[in-house]
């Protein structure tokens, strides 16, 4: 981690601009195209979940707009983001949050993170994420191919933590399609910048394998 100099930050006037806004995140949705990494995760036995997880923070590690956090009015950069995200497990419907630090190796990230699905019994361990804000929040819903998506969020401009969902995938076209959305704060991320993690995450899904 390291402080960023604002005052010699090319991203100053912008950083400024949407950091005093009451409510500075938007959110973008979209389709991605999943067909040959759901052929990928069943020839492997891997769980698509956990491995989409590993996938959208993988890529979203290259980039360094979704690293920024804002800490006591000054701007600093993770080196590392690691996700924290909702699971279940079967013959429970309440979920819980996990957070799982990322691994080099998408398949020693999927049994780590299902080992501690396993293992961990408490709903909301805040205790793990107190303090932490090197984090990308993750959920997902695998009833529903929306075409929308909001969040409950408190109202703090400062919260720069991504927010990575996607719903049910479906068929289309011969192609299967996952709807997918980003939420991230304006201060630090602009639509550009979504645009290439979208880009180089689609890139990443469909060359794996």
């Amino acid at each position: 981690m390291k402080y960023i100099d604002i005052e010699n930050w090319k991203r100053k006037e912008h950083y400024q601009f949407f950091g005093q806004m009451d409510y500075p995140q938007y959110n973008i949705c979209m389709n991605l195209d999943v067909t040959n990494f759901v052929g990928f995760t069943r020839e492997n036995h891997l769980s698509f979940y956990y491995s989409m997880i590993f996938a959208s923070t993988q890529v979203m590690n290259q980039m360094d707009e979704f690293k920024y956090r804002i800490r006591d009015g000054k701007v600093v950069l993770h080196d590392t983001l690691h996700p924290s995200f909702t699971d279940m497990q079967d013959g429970d419907e309440l979920f819980k949050f996990l957070l799982v630090e990322m691994e080099a190796s998408l398949v020693d990230f999927v049994n780590k993170s299902a080992a501690k699905n396993h293992a961990q019994k408490a709903y909301f361990p805040l205790e793990e994420l107190a303090g932490r804000d090197d984090l990308v929040y993750i959920t997902c819903l695998p009833w529903v191919s929306f075409t929308h998506l909001s969040h409950t969020i408190s109202l703090n401009r400062e919260d720069a933590v991504p927010r990575v969902s996607w719903g049910k995938y479906f068929k289309a076209n011969g192609r299967v399609l996952l709807p997918f959305s980003v939420q991230v704060n304006h201060a630090f991320v602009d639509g550009l910048h979504v645009g290439k993690y979208v880009e180089n995450l689609q890139t990443y899904l469909d060359t794996i394998g």
